[in-house]
């Protein structure tokens, strides 16, 4: 039986800064401060650097699955996080994480071996399994949560 492992989505499989950057300056200073909250955010931002790779790596070994937060002021996020996973992984039956995204404001409530975020916000600190902190000087980047899982 695989090892269960739940990936964040925001600066783990996806670069929240592609996001932002594809935003109008108008729009950045409206919302400053709490940019996620900008409608349609979620559906500008590309993978982070190596994710799909490594992602797609660890799933000959680990069973996978997308444990993700969104705004709750930002609907929007709810329906561009799922996009993004069809996008970048598809959406059929047989596709990596076909029905395989959980929205959570309490991570520490899904039972797994391992936790990959970067921010021990919602929960991910209180994991119950191993929080491997993604963006740390042990975890910086998807090089070094490969060379420690495979």
């Amino acid at each position: 039986m695989k090892k269960i492992i739940y990936i964040d989505m925001d600066n783990v499989l996806v670069d929240f800064k592609t996001g932002i950057d594809k935003l109008d300056k108008n729009i950045i200073h409206e919302y400053e401060g709490r940019l996620d909250e900008v409608p349609n955010i979620f559906s500008l931002m590309e993978p982070y650097p190596n994710a799909i790779r490594s992602v797609q790596e660890l799933s000959d070994k680990y069973d996978l699955y997308i444990l993700s937060t969104a705004p709750w002021l930002n609907p929007s996020a709810w329906i561009n996080k799922i996009e993004w996973v069809h996008k970048h992984f598809g959406k059929e039956e047989n596709s990596l994480f076909y029905k395989r995204l959980i929205i959570s404001h309490n991570k520490n409530l899904n039972s797994g071996d391992y936790l990959i975020d970067d921010r021990p916000n919602n929960g991910a600190k209180d994991f119950k399994g191993e929080w491997i902190h993604f963006g740390s000087q042990e975890f910086p980047n998807w090089d070094k949560v490969i060379d420690y899982l495979i």
